[in-house]
């Protein structure tokens, strides 16, 4: 038996120290242990990584403290991952182990939540007729109901503590403390479904999958199902195959806002099986959802990013809906994309990878092309629908009628219209929340900006403020100009605050709902809207990119999509590509039920061939045009990208820093790996932070990883200056 632990400590230090395991913990102590070791002149939590059974430290060692809990809490397999995780990412071992267990359940204090039961005890032979009224009431509450918890008994019988106390003395009633799962569904009943029929290329797309599943080597499938063709049926079919094997399952999404409808129709299917885990449950509900998959109690589970590390023991699927999703990828150490890991961890536990998209990514697609993934496709609509007719119009034209910009084309006022006529729902859709994008004066031109950030601030009317959005800081609307003193001030541009407030103009009727970060705070508030609008109490959801996808409303006939070409002013070589996976995948929310479906696209710049594909649904067009582009500048997907950010409150020391860094890292780079010398950031200043960039691209990732750990171990950084190591950056921003 092993007598050394080799242990990571809650303070990222980026390596392993040993231990000295005392022989009464020898049974208690398994890689994946939480333990509690000495360290310094302190205690710390930390994770056993390895054991050994001697250390190069010889006795010098210090004995570990304690262990935390009766079971590892990181099964081998997920700490074999969070390895792969610190060294493709270049990050602390620390925070990759701290990003597989949820801090709910890793943080002190993290239990099980207990609750008083009280119980009649059977067959006593003492009499009840002695006894005082209260203890009467207690015993006569809990003949009629059963056991209860005691508040509830207490409620019920309208007594304190004292006499059901004294009935325990007395040996007439039990009282024991017993578990309570937080259950985020409590009180909320669905309707089971059976499996649906499936259409022939659901089938072959299915058959596809499990024969991938039933294989030694499972591998990674490639999804690629136009809207509304129902992939969520697979999906579950899928998983259905899955727990036939005896094996679990894990459903990734890519927004919270997704979750709520995506779990009912698992939960429809699949009963308690189904754990959840995202960002807004309460952290004893995370924890709770955790431990049932930890106990085999939940054998699916379903969740944003995080949920790719939920302990499902002997994973037999893996699907990561919506795969080429921005926020699969993590935005702090470990910079990790969930859709790649997912890769990774169905290749270490043997399990099948499906990623599901209308509109994959060039990664995923240009995979298939090189036959490391499987293509499974689906052109048509479940019950041959017909996709929706897309029309763009062209606001320049618009803006010549009238003689001035206008939000509403003529066409979409129209269709509106008709369509609340005709009782159908309508999206509406605008990446930019807010009211007006910039508050400017007409007289000299000042422009109200962030003090910390290099953008302009954007104003909120309802609040009355002006916010930042890079940096949450808010101001107050200056009565005049700051710079000249003139009272008169533009509203910019426009958010979705503003076509709100149109809206009730243009339909004073209509009953619409806004989703954006603004509004949708609450816990449920995501649900509480959706469940609206399905059942039909509103009939205009107006929103950002929370509504563009995933979203299923049979009787929404009509998409409008305002400032189209929005993210095609972005400094970004992927700005086509996710112009054109915005309006396929934002369209592609009508025409969802028997009803025809119609999406009318504004934009400026209407002959851009994003828009263009887009409108043709020409996805493969699309693929390859931008492909070409990026082979010729030797951009993602042919090689990778490491963006290597310094960031520091002095603009000067963040560049001495960056300047520093490079002169070192180029004299270790192979000659391959093609960088540029340190740059300003396209947002140069955000939260107060001056950024530099230094980009590198390789088509090797360790070519490029491994020279600049070796550099970040060897470089001191000037005191204030910290650096971002982004492997496989989604952004240049």
């Amino acid at each position: 038996m092993a007598s050394i632990a080799k242990v990571v400590v809650e303070i990222a230090l980026d390596r392993e120290f040993d231990y000295r395991i005392p022989p009464h913990l020898q049974s208690a102590i398994q890689v994946g242990s939480q333990v509690v070791v000495p360290f310094r002149s302190r205690e710390l939590r930390g994770f056993v990584v390895g054991l050994a059974d001697r250390s190069a430290f010889g006795d010098k060692l210090k004995d570990m403290a304690g262990v935390v809990g009766e079971k590892p809490l990181i099964p081998d397999p997920i700490m074999k991952l969070a390895y792969w995780i610190a060294d493709y990412y270049c990050a602390p071992i620390e925070h990759a182990v701290r990003t597989v267990l949820p801090s709910a359940v890793r943080k002190k204090g993290a239990r099980h939540r207990k609750q008083l039961f009280v119980a009649l005890v059977k067959e006593s032979d003492q009499s009840e007729d002695s006894l005082p009224v209260g203890q009467k009431q207690v015993i006569k509450t809990l003949q009629e109901h059963g056991a209860m918890t005691l508040s509830e008994l207490k409620e019920r019988a309208g007594c304190s503590d004292s006499p059901v106390r004294t009935l325990e003395k007395r040996g007439l009633v039990t009282i024991e403390a017993s578990t309570v799962q937080r259950d985020p569904h409590a009180g909320m009943e669905l309707l089971r479904t059976q499996p649906f029929g499936l259409m022939a290329e659901q089938q072959t797309a299915l058959q596809t999958i499990t024969n991938a599943m039933d294989r030694e080597n499972p591998g990674t499938v490639l999804l690629h199902g136009v809207t509304g063709s129902g992939k969520t049926e697979v999906y579950l079919q899928a998983i259905q195959h899955a727990l036939d094997l005896g094996k679990g399952a894990i459903v990734l999404v890519p927004e919270i806002a997704l979750t709520p409808q995506t779990v009912d129709r698992f939960r429809s299917r699949f009963g308690e099986c189904v754990a959840v885990l995202h960002s807004s449950l309460s952290d004893g509900e995370r924890h709770d959802e955790w431990h049932r998959i930890r106990d085999g109690k939940a054998r699916i589970a379903i969740g944003a990013r995080s949920a790719l590390f939920a302990p499902v023991e002997n994973p037999g699927l893996i699907v990561v809906d919506e795969e080429h999703e921005p926020t699969y990828k993590q935005d702090e150490s470990p910079r990790y994309n969930a859709r790649d890991v997912a890769v990774m961890r169905g290749h270490l536990e043997n399990c099948c990878i499906v990623l599901g998209s209308a509109t994959p990514s060039l990664e995923s697609f240009s995979n298939v092309k090189a036959g490391k993934y499987v293509l499974a496709r689906m052109r048509q609509r479940v019950d041959d629908r017909s996709m929706p007719l897309m029309r763009v119009v062209d606001m320049r034209i618009e803006a010549e009628k009238e003689g001035r910009p206008h939000i509403f084309s003529a066409e979409l006022v129209q269709g509106i219209y008709e369509r609340l006529d005709a009782k159908e729902q309508v999206i509406l859709f605008l990446n930019r929340r807010g009211f007006s994008s910039s508050l400017q004066c007409e007289h000299c031109g000042y422009v109200a900006e962030c003090t910390a950030c290099s953008v302009s601030t954007t104003y909120h009317k309802r609040a009355h403020k002006l916010l930042c959005h890079i940096c949450g800081a808010e101001e107050k609307v200056p009565d005049c100009c700051p710079d000249c003193g003139d009272p008169d001030f533009k509203y910019a541009g426009m958010g979705t605050e503003k076509i709100e407030e149109v809206l009730e103009k243009l339909c004073p009727n209509a009953r619409v709902a806004r989703m954006d970060s603004d509004t949708m705070r609450k816990k449920d508030s995501y649900r509480t809207v959706l469940d609206k609008f399905k059942t039909g109490k509103i009939d205009i959801l107006l929103g950002t990119q929370m509504i563009a996808k995933g979203l299923d409303f049979p009787n929404v006939t009509l998409v409008g999509v305002l400032y189209a070409d929005m993210s095609l002013h972005v400094p970004d070589f992927r700005a086509g590509e996710r112009t054109f996976q915005l309006l396929t995948q934002v369209a592609g929310r009508a025409g969802r039920g028997e009803k025809a479906g119609e999406v009318i696209v504004q934009a400026y710049t209407p002959h851009h061939p994003a828009i263009q594909a887009a409108q043709s649904l020409d996805f493969e067009g699309f693929c390859s045009q931008d492909l070409e582009f990026r082979r010729e500048l030797a951009y993602p997907p042919f090689t990778h990208l490491l963006l290597l950010t310094f960031k520091g409150e002095v603009e000067r020391d963040v560049m001495a820093a960056a300047d520093g860094f490079f002169k070192r890292l180029e004299a270790v780079l192979p000659d391959s790996v093609m960088h540029s010398p340190p740059v300003p950031a396209p947002l140069v200043r955000a939260k107060g932070f001056w950024r530099y960039q230094i980009m590198l691209r390789s088509e090797h990732a360790v070519k490029m990883t491994k020279p600049v750990r070796h550099v970040q171990t060897a470089y001191s950084m000037p005191r204030g200056v910290s650096l971002i190591v982004d492997v496989d950056a989604l952004s240049l921003l």
